[in-house]
């Protein structure tokens, strides 16, 4: 908020901590305790003393307003109340796109609860895994839901919310997000048919195996694939993993698109024979 300005106009009051307003040609919204106290819409805001912070709608003020038009206005505030709760605990900026997507996605998830239809998260486990600061934000978020809202959130729920963090936080695409732990949850499918296995998706093993597949991902998708000098080595001493790394590199590229180098191949024999050798 621009503290030079004489005024910003209200929107709409979502709650006494959250106000939607318009500054000359912008739209924001504002929280702090008990700002919306009293206020109604078309009200005249020149005092920003008591204002906490001010989120920036700027390129998603039309997606928002449709957002409003269809979920009510607790809904909308509480929404807001988790986002800056978000915020807090990261001590981050977040993407402003977050103030659509995860609003959207909360009202729909609550509708969905309310209607008694199944919630199911098939790749939880990757998630709480790759995104573990985000998974206990995202804990901490459902439970002041509950609380406000009377409802029990299923666990998968937790984990679809740390997949809008993680992507509002490092400013990316949650199609990507998703992405990633899709891929990871199918290769490590393929894994447990191809090897006749069972892997423990709690041990420390799994949890570096599938961070590594990430990152490997992530720089292949910048065109930036680590070196591995010990590339030779590696191939003589894991061929059958190498074989299986290769059938894995095999779902990446059909993913996403791109090809898999032979250096980042062999850093996934390796996980992979630790895998075999964990059971």
């Amino acid at each position: 908020m621009n503290k030079d300005t004489s005024c910003c106009q209200v929107i709409k009051v979502f709650n006494n901590n959250v106000l939607w307003v318009k500054e000359d040609d912008s739209e924001k919204v504002l929280y702090g305790n008990g700002i919306g106290f009293g206020k109604k819409t078309g009200d005249k805001i020149s005092d920003f003393s008591s204002i906490t912070k001010v989120f920036s709608l700027e390129g998603h003020s039309d997606k928002y307003r449709q957002l409003a038009s269809f979920v009510d206005d607790e809904l909308m505030g509480l929404c807001e109340e988790i986002i800056y709760f978000i915020f807090k605990e990261l001590n981050e900026e977040l993407d402003q796109k977050i103030h659509v997507s995860l609003t959207d996605h909360i009202a729909f998830t609550v509708k969905r609860l309310k209607a008694n239809d199944e919630i199911f998260n098939p790749f939880l486990i990757e998630t709480e895994t790759l995104y573990k600061e985000e998974f206990e934000i995202a804990e901490k978020a459902v439970k002041i839901i509950e609380e406000r809202l009377n409802l029990t959130i299923p666990k998968g729920e937790i984990g679809f919310i740390t997949l809008h963090i993680h992507s509002a936080r490092k400013n990316g695409k949650l199609s990507n997000t998703i992405k990633y732990a899709f891929i990871t949850n199918k290769i490590s499918d393929f894994l447990e048919k191809r090897l006749n296995i069972k892997i423990d998706k709690k041990s420390l093993d799994y949890a570096r195996f599938i961070t590594h597949v990430r990152f490997a991902m992530e720089r292949l998708m910048k065109n930036s694939p680590i070196g591995n000098e010990f590339y030779d080595f590696i191939i003589s001493q894991h061929k059958d993993a190498y074989k299986v790394a290769e059938e894995a590199a095999k779902i990446i590229e059909n993913e996403l698109h791109i090809k898999v180098v032979k250096e980042e191949i062999a850093y996934i024999a390796i996980h992979i024979e630790k895998l075999k050798s964990s059971q």
